[in-house]
């Protein structure tokens, strides 16, 4: 089965690159009038969206709980969606920045807004604070102290919660993901699927593999395979609701039980160039048995649990080292050795590169 869902992400990234080529080479036949079609407008598109989000959620322990919840829309869409679905089941949201605009947010405004998320939930004994972002495909959590939860914390925290409510569930995530989800789909006798970091991959495996009930990561979002097969923070909002009610329990107190592992990245300039030759350098210079090639290079150190993976950046001249131990020591020496590996692969083969250039010049 695996191998098949190999072949087949394969082949469609392929095709889509091909797609993608002749687009942009402008190498395609032009449509005749008589052959180009109508555009056709779905109609009540929330209305079956809300349908749909209502039924796959336990509304009796949403509309019983004592939750209040501070929701920042960062000025996004979602903010036009979310009050009127939430309103329905009677929770108690409070709204941040929910009107629209045009202009888009850098960085530094929202981690401000993020900062006064915290300190709203904080004042307010708010259960948990969420800033919500991408056209309501991802968020970043906060919680009953006012702290961020984001990235491979908040990837855990979701698998936790899930898999706490769905034992022996599957869950899907990205290949860089830290190894904290195996150690919590173990507690809870559940199975973990990694696919290529993008969003495609996620998408496919959450679609072909039975008794999934997550899929993502805190970075890219978070999938509900029965609800629809894209990222759903919205959704993902009421589920916190719901889980937190049904178990009891407070982000903050579920954080404190996650798994201890130290997992950092960093990220080199690698030519275009450079990158196959990288990665084949990789493969060949460390022993089969340890190498995974899931996306990337991942190598195991599997006396010890650890695992440092590289993988080209899709879309940028760029590598990224990502290094995953319960020993921070380990994290940090691993990364300094690949980081250093990296680069004097890459000076050495734009070496190689300009001696190739001077050779053809002259010849």
């Amino acid at each position: 089965m695996n191998s098949l869902i190999t072949k087949g992400s394969i082949f469609l990234k392929r095709r889509e690159k091909k797609i993608e080529g002749a687009y942009f080479k402008e190498d395609f036949r032009r449509a005749q009038i008589h052959e180009i079609g109508n555009v056709a407008y779905a109609n009540q598109i929330n209305d079956i969206y809300g349908t749909s989000f209502e039924r796959h959620l336990n509304i009796e322990a949403i509309r019983h709980s004592s939750s209040k919840v501070v929701i920042d829309y960062a000025y996004a869409v979602s903010g036009a969606v979310l009050p009127q679905l939430l309103a329905k089941f009677g929770c108690d949201a409070v709204v941040l920045n929910a009107s629209l605009t045009q202009a888009g947010l850098t960085n530094a405004d929202r981690e401000g807004l993020l900062n006064q998320l915290g300190q709203v939930v904080e004042a307010l004994k708010a259960t948990f604070g969420v800033q919500v972002s991408a056209n309501g495909e991802q968020m970043i959590l906060v919680d009953e102290a006012g702290s961020p939860i984001r990235g491979e914390t908040l990837t855990a925290l979701m698998v936790e919660m899930i898999l706490a409510h769905h034992p022996r569930g599957t869950v899907v995530v990205p290949v860089h993901a830290s190894s904290a989800v195996e150690q919590i789909a173990h507690r809870h006798d559940g199975r973990v699927i990694r696919t290529k970091a993008n969003p495609t991959a996620l998408m496919e495996a959450c679609h072909t593999n039975p008794n999934v009930v997550l899929g993502g990561s805190g970075d890219m979002g978070f999938i509900f395979p029965q609800l629809h097969p894209g990222f759903d923070a919205m959704f993902c909002i009421a589920k916190l609701i719901e889980m937190l009610t049904i178990q009891e329990r407070s982000l903050g107190h579920i954080r404190a039980e996650l798994p201890r592992v130290h997992h950092k990245t960093c990220s080199i300039r690698c030519p275009w160039t450079a990158k196959g030759a990288l990665m084949r350098h990789l493969v060949e210079t460390h022993p089969v048995e340890r190498l995974e090639l899931v996306d990337g290079v991942k190598i195991f150190n599997y006396q010890y649990d650890n695992w440092v993976l590289i993988l080209p950046d899709a879309g940028e001249p760029l590598v990224h080292i990502f290094a995953n131990s319960s020993d921070r020591g380990w994290v940090e020496e691993t990364l300094r050795e690949y980081r250093l590996r990296v680069q004097e692969f890459v000076d050495e083969n734009q070496e190689e590169r300009e001696e190739e250039m001077l050779e053809s010049a002259y010849s």
